[in-house]
């Protein structure tokens, strides 16, 4: 998953800090191959919707969902939160021509209508209040500019601790129609093998989860919970997924799908807000 942006001094802070390379970013190798293959769908879904002009990435981690949106005709910025994940992502693929900026999504350092699209790929529910990062992506959007949102359902989204404000359908538009003229909202879904594939982990997941029959990790300080679950979600990873990742399953963008039937189960919301509102 894409780095999330938190203010100084909010109560995220800590909870971004912990997760910069670690816990919630996806990692080749690690992380079971249906959510590595969901990022690359959403990803791709945007690409197929993108035109020429200036991109605008925000959350790139480490860049190499970024580095897809090259091409002729284009310039592509990714911004992130952490300085290590811009760093690594200049190393791999600044000489392909991705350009990258470490700085918070709340304050971005663009001038006003710089940019003519933009990307918020699974960051916007990592806020506490997110109504700030979209007011930013709107600032730095051109008056014709797009900015494409993905994140996760509420109703169909499993317990984790860096999910911090969750959007069901009408929310998340209701959120967007302040900022922006034009706004759609649809969803990313899978095909049934697949989603059977998520079904299965969360019921192992939830397995493990019934271990905490006290309900502590809810009790003790959240900087706690979030250290702990830094720190074994990889774990949890490779012994509840095992088998899972490194390509082994044959899952891939391909079983992914933009869908306008949106439901509780729908995995994923994809929203396209163009044209931002300008203060008067």
């Amino acid at each position: 998953m894409s780095g999330a942006r938190v203010p100084a001094g909010s109560a995220a802070t800590a909870d971004r800090k912990r997760r910069q390379l670690t816990g919630e970013r996806p990692q080749e190798g690690v992380t079971p191959d249906s959510l590595l293959a969901l990022h690359a769908a959403g990803y791709r879904t945007i690409i197929e919707r993108l035109g020429d002009g200036t991109v605008l990435d925000v959350g790139c981690g480490q860049g190499f969902e970024s580095a897809r949106f090259l091409a002729p005709g284009r310039r592509v910025v990714g911004a992130d939160y952490s300085a290590e994940a811009v760093e690594l992502a200049k190393g791999k693929y600044g000489r392909d021509g991705l350009e990258t900026a470490q700085m918070n999504a709340l304050a971005l350092g663009f001038a006003e209508a710089s940019f003519d699209w933009g990307c918020s790929s699974h960051l916007i529910e990592h806020f506490d209040e997110p109504e700030g990062h979209v007011a930013e992506l709107a600032r730095v959007m051109k008056d014709d500019g797009t900015v494409f949102f993905l994140t996760p359902n509420a109703p169909a989204d499993f317990e984790n601790p860096f999910h911090i404000h969750l959007f069901e359908p009408p929310e998340l538009r209701a959120l967007l129609v302040k900022y922006f003229h034009d706004v759609t909202v649809q969803g990313l879904d899978a095909v049934p093998h697949v989603k059977a594939d998520f079904t299965a982990r969360r019921v192992k997941a939830q397995k493990v989860l019934k271990l905490d029959f006290l309900d502590l990790r809810h009790k003790i300080p959240r900087s706690w919970y979030i250290g702990f679950y830094t720190r074994a979600l990889p774990v949890a990873y490779r012994l509840i997924a095992r088998g899972d990742s490194g390509g082994t399953t044959g899952i891939t963008a391909d079983d992914f799908f933009v869908t306008d039937d949106l439901d509780p189960t729908t995995m994923v919301l994809f929203a396209t807000a163009s044209t931002p509102r300008r203060a008067v």
